[in-house]
């Protein structure tokens, strides 16, 4: 059954976890050719059987909503309508999936070998099977996966096809498409390729949200597109995008469907397979095109050693639930079905709010491995640490974040030293182990003399990477974390100066977290309860005082911002000492990056996190959204223009935040307090 509501982490550790299985045990003992062409029969939407692709597309062209787009069309264009429907036609055979069961089984038997070469194992919560095989029988089903990796959307696939679930069909980028052979493969096996951006194109958004609307009202398989729109290169969730889960629902809210489920899907990596090669795109080197050749360049990656790899379905959500109260469905009967109606502010406000919570729902069910715990520790320590100090962190760490409500994967009756040692093992490319001291070291450096920028390039491919996994448990710490930070920059224990300052860092960091829209009070409760129940603060009616223990959580807390407030603060200097009138916006990220890169040359910034092109892109949304910049449309061009006054004041502010927690501060602290646990 769907759940009735969207989970609310308000008391995180009240949250049953479900048990994991290993899929590869299995696949290590038996023939994965004859695993491949087994006897596939998955449980269909109400027994139906799905029509061929050539019946789909005939009911996508006949349809009431994309002949009246075409006629609408036509008239705007004075083109004839046979002309506006053979591009209609055209656009859909560019567009649609052909699956072949004999395709899926041929990727079955390479995935089968490739994920055992890739990994230790796959682990996937049975109960979450169990309630995605009820609820496809239900009603139908869209599939909502995390997108950290192009490993995402094949094991989805892989693992429908092992339950005897029906394959999905997915949304996949036009990139794909232009690899031979293997994007002709993706579409045989459920892919259907749209365009990265639709602009203005009125009759090519009408042949795809048709084609998608079809499929779902015929219950034809399950969608699966990634809310995310794209995979997320600092592994930190990205800002939800709306416009696929309209399409989804529409059905709905025009009395076409009694309901839809949306599954929540939690993808997690022990190690990633692009890490490198997103800390380079990071720093300004452009993504690889996607091409044939470059895949079978890739197949090195068989021969490392990726870790464990889980995939956690979460409790169907239902979307007649989700709209009790909050929408009218009578508006859409205003109109006849087949004229498009643009999403009312209501509707728009509840996609967003449900975009949101569904991106959150995907955050708490990530598991986490004790690596992310390590490289939390060891970013905080560039110097490095000894291995008996980084245990003992580890395990303090380790107390915190489950009492925070992480879904921690730690090995039951291990010893903390043991569990490090084989973290460290894993993700030994990006560490110096060297006499009981280990620290992060530069990758793939070359042999030869290098220039100073050449050296902080490689340094920071190796800190956004290792970025990139302390990113992972970032949502946990991330409302108790700016508490902290308000607490410090109110300077005052009134709980009102404390929940302003909050607010501001929350308003601030919008577009860098999933920060539910006007959920201020509820995060800022949120963060409240849990030092509270850590012992770390007393809240009172009008004050919050630190606890005499709490000074070394607190000062940890505040840390875990600090890469986030100084590349901000980086980017306000440069808005202020650098910019010039004509500053655009495509010129922006590479001007920022080199102001940077100078800064920590000239030894006056240490945080190569700034140098990130995703903290630079969020930080100019966060300077938009607040009028400290606007955009200035000056021809084809859009230029920015800086209102330097505040600009300057919300450096000051970020500045009173600025605990910079000097590294080993935090831990220095604790030794002054016992550690209750």
């Amino acid at each position: 059954m769907a759940s009735r509501a969207l989970y609310s982490p308000r008391h995180p550790m009240l949250k049953k976890r479900d048990s994991f299985e290993d899929i590869l045990e299995e696949r290590r003992h038996s023939s994965d050719l004859r695993y491949a062409l087994r006897c596939y029969t998955p449980t269909l939407y109400k027994g139906l059987v799905p029509c061929k692709a050539s019946m789909l597309k005939s009911i996508v062209l006949q349809s009431d909503h994309l002949q009246y787009v075409i006629k609408q069309v036509s008239s705007e264009s004075g083109d004839s309508t046979e002309c506006v429907a053979e591009e209609a036609s055209l656009i859909l055979d560019e567009m649609a999936h052909r699956l072949q069961l004999s395709t899926v089984r041929f990727f079955v038997f390479t995935l089968s070998k490739a994920f055992k070469r890739l990994f230790r194992s796959v682990c996937v919560n049975e109960e979450g099977i169990q309630r995605l095989q009820q609820a496809v029988q239900e009603h139908p089903v869209v599939l909502l996966p995390s997108h950290r990796s192009y490993m995402d959307f094949l094991m989805m696939s892989y693992l429908l096809y092992m339950y005897d679930l029906p394959l999905p069909v997915i949304a996949a980028g036009m990139d794909f498409m232009s690899m031979k052979f293997v994007g002709e493969m993706l579409r045989m096996s459920g892919a259907f390729f749209i365009r990265r951006s639709f602009g203005g194109d009125k009759l090519y958004w009408a042949v795809f949200s048709e084609y998608v609307k079809t499929m779902l009202r015929n219950g034809y398989a399950p969608i699966e597109f990634f809310l995310e729109g794209t995979r997320s290169r600092t592994c930190k969730s990205l800002t939800p995008k709306t416009g696929l889960l309209n399409i989804v629902m529409e059905p709905f809210f025009k009395g076409e469907l009694f309901d839809v489920n949306l599954v929540p899907v939690s993808i997690s990596y022990e190690r990633i397979l692009e890490e490198s090669l997103y800390a380079r795109e990071l720093l300004g080197i452009p993504k690889p095109k996607e091409s044939t050749s470059g895949l079978l360049k890739a197949r090195r990656v068989l021969s490392e050693d990726y870790g464990s790899m889980y995939v956690y379905f979460g409790h169907p959500v239902s979307v007649r639930s989700l709209t009790e109260g909050k929408i009218t469905r009578s508006q859409y009967n205003l109109l006849p079905r087949c004229i498009p109606q643009k999403p009312s502010a209501d509707t728009h406000e509840f996609l967003n709010d449900t975009a949101f919570r569904l991106v959150r729902i995907q955050e708490g069910n990530m598991v986490l491995k004790p690596w992310v715990l390590i490289a939390t520790l060891l970013l905080q320590n560039p110097d490095g640490m000894d291995l008996s100090s980084l245990a003992e962190q580890t395990d303090w760490l380790r107390h915190l974040a489950l009492a925070f409500g992480a879904f921690l994967d730690w090995p039951d009756h291990a010893a903390c030293s043991e569990v490090i040692s084989c973290s460290l093992a894993l993700h030994r490319h990006l560490l110096s182990v060297s006499a009981g001291h280990v620290q992060l070291s530069v990758t793939d450096a070359p042999q030869v003399e290098t220039t100073p920028e050449e050296a902080v390039f490689h340094q920071a491919v190796v800190v956004l990477s290792c970025a990139s996994y302390r990113n992972q448990i970032l949502h946990v710490f991330l409302r108790p974390a700016l508490l902290a930070v308000a607490m410090q920059s109110a300077n005052s224990n009134r709980k009102d100066d404390v929940y302003n300052c909050f607010n501001f860092l929350r308003n601030m960091f919008s577009s860098e977290f999933i920060l539910c829209p006007g959920d201020s009070v509820q995060d800022f409760e949120e963060a409240c309860y849990l030092l509270m129940k850590r012992g770390v603060l007393q809240v009172l009616e009008h004050e919050i005082v630190m606890s005499a223990s709490g000074h070394s959580t607190l000062a940890f807390l505040s840390s875990v911002l600090d890469p986030f407030l100084q590349g901000y603060q980086v980017v306000s200097r440069y808005l202020c000492e650098e910019t010039n009138e004509n500053l655009t916006e495509k010129e922006f990220i590479p001007a920022v990056r080199n102001f940077a890169l100078k800064l920590i040359l000239a030894g006056r910034l240490k945080c190569y996190e700034a140098l990130s092109s995703d903290l630079q892109k969020n930080a100019l949304a966060a300077f938009l959204r607040l009028k400290a910049v606007m955009k200035v449309k000056v021809g084809d061009q859009v230029t920015l223009k800086v209102n330097k006054i505040a600009v300057n004041s919300l450096e000051d502010t970020l500045g009173k935040s600025d605990v910079i927690s000097h590294q080993n501060s935090w831990w220095s602290s604790m030794a002054m307090f016992e550690i209750a646990i």
